[in-house]
């Protein structure tokens, strides 16, 4: 079985660090697997590269153009929006040819357009399309928040100046998508149940297959330290206090709204204000751009790292840590908490998205009431001063073993895959 993964990115951000994920996992389960990519960054042989990358940069000028003419002329929701209007044909390429199979995972900003979406499905190979948002399931947006629109089709869009109209830009990206999935094969796949759940309100899904298969993670590289030396050596390594409490907080940028930053901030500096002698023993370790200006807004001790590349150095920040906290306000299933889960750190977070499947309140972590602050200082406190630490750590590694191992989440897929090849249809 021959599988290609096509993906924007080939390892800048969540939708590009699962999609070598996945690739790996069924490389080790038997499975020839490859990823195409805008632009390749690294020497890995099962990764190819678009021709003529400068023409990459064009495509997604041109969308953000298209994007910010129908914005009159404005920035607000400029890289909100995706409509998918600029892309290649990867029809003719030897790595499509020789698929059995097209995996399609995050391909905005210029890696496929609507049209190239459409010459694949005509090609006749069957595709997997893993969402790692909303997007394919609704217009332009990536996450509907509180819009009910895409239940029914995408109108009079909040995105668009004044509110859009009946027939405005999303209407017509809309009626493009529908068309594409008319009697299509293609399966979709989402990496958690609350996007499953939600994709299968979308009127664009009606009459689709739609199943739900999490992110894999390498366990052997992501695991838990092997004793308290271990846990002071990576500490070392990483600058951090080789002593004391750590509490960590990953984000690609550690300013995005959507990460809950705000919150985060609010709750560890309450902590800190109402017990000083709990803050004399306890850190911040940051991670993700524009860290360093984050650190400056927290009163406890806070060591800011910057971007960290490559995940055995990831992993062994995570070893460093005693709590994870990702209060997201939207989010699928994040690759940091599984990270942090299976080193074996209890996490925190907000109830929303996939994130209550990840974190088992009490067990592995704490769930917090939506944008309840007071609620996400609690769990922090509960996790670092009430709680069994040592049975919280185990929980979190038995998670990941049992719901996001290469072997488990592989499996699932190459069933999909024999699926979605035992029915295909030609349609040239």
């Amino acid at each position: 079985m021959r599988i290609l993964i096509v993906n924007t990115s080939e390892n800048e951000g969540g939708a590009a660090v699962a999609a070598n994920r996945l690739m790996e996992a069924l490389k080790n389960n038997g499975v020839k697997a490859k990823m195409l990519v805008a632009h390749k960054a690294t020497d890995q042989v099962t990764v190819a590269e678009l021709p003529y990358r400068w023409l990459q940069r064009w495509r997604f000028l041109w969308e953000r153009l298209v994007i910010y003419l129908r914005l009159h002329l404005s920035r607000q929701n400029l890289f909100a929006i995706d409509i998918a209007n600029a892309g290649a044909d990867i029809t003719s390429l030897p790595e499509f040819r020789e698929a059995d199979l097209i995996h399609l995972s995050w391909i905005n900003q210029g890696m496929l357009s609507l049209k190239d979406i459409r010459r694949i499905v005509k090609s006749g190979k069957p595709v997997v399309w893993t969402m790692h948002d909303l997007w394919p399931a609704t217009s332009i947006c990536h996450y509907a928040r509180q819009c009910s629109r895409f239940k029914t089709g995408c109108h009079h869009c909040r995105l668009l100046p004044g509110g859009g109209s009946a027939n405005d830009l999303s209407r017509k990206v809309w009626n493009r998508k529908k068309a594409i999935y008319h009697n299509s094969n293609i399966g979709f796949v989402t990496c958690s149940r609350w996007l499953e759940g939600q994709a299968k309100q979308s009127g664009l899904m009606t009459g689709q297959r739609v199943c739900s298969i999490p992110n894999p993670i390498d366990t052997r590289v992501f695991a838990p330290a092997g004793d308290e030396q271990e846990r002071r050596e990576a500490r070392r390594a990483a600058g951090l206090p080789e002593t004391g409490r750590i509490i960590l907080f990953v984000a690609q940028r550690t300013d995005d709204e959507r990460k809950g930053v705000t919150y985060f901030i609010e709750a560890v500096n309450s902590l800190a204000a109402a017990d000083p002698q709990w803050a004399a023993d306890t850190s911040v370790a940051l991670i993700g751009k524009n860290s360093d200006h984050l650190a400056s807004e927290l009163t406890l001790p806070t060591v800011a790292l910057g971007t960290v590349r490559g995940d055995h150095a990831m992993a062994a920040v995570y070893r460093s840590a005693d709590l994870f906290v990702l209060p997201s306000l939207e989010d699928n299933l994040p690759n940091t908490i599984m990270e942090a889960l299976a080193c074996g750190v209890p996490c925190v977070g907000f109830r929303v998205g996939g994130i209550p499947e990840m974190i088992d309140h009490r067990r592995n972590g704490y769930v917090a009431n939506f944008r309840d602050t007071a609620d996400l200082a609690e769990g922090i406190r509960w996790v670092l001063r009430d709680a069994d630490t040592e049975a919280l750590r185990d929980q979190a590694r038995h998670k990941v073993m049992r719901c996001y191992s290469q072997q488990s989440v592989a499996a699932q897929y190459i069933e999909l895959y024999n699926e979605m090849i035992a029915q295909k249809t030609y349609r040239i």
